[in-house]
């Protein structure tokens, strides 16, 4: 059994938790923090395919696709 101020604690944890949650639902990226994520998740998947890809090959070729795009 969990002594009380224990219970307390993770009652709170859980409130705090479910506050960030809301808050993060209603968040609104920048057109650059989205980018930076779309980076890190393509470096994250090809990286574990691949261990010679690294974050500047990502980096380069989306400037390449941002480049040919405009």
């Amino acid at each position: 059994m969990v002594p009380q101020s224990g219970l307390d604690y993770i009652v709170a944890m859980i409130d705090a938790l479910k506050k960030l949650i809301e808050a993060a639902k209603s968040a609104k990226p920048s057109p650059e923090h989205r980018e930076e994520q779309r980076r890190s998740f393509v470096y994250g998947n090809t990286h574990f395919e691949n261990a010679l890809i690294t974050r500047e090959m990502v980096d380069r070729e989306a400037e390449k696709l941002a480049r040919d795009e405009k």
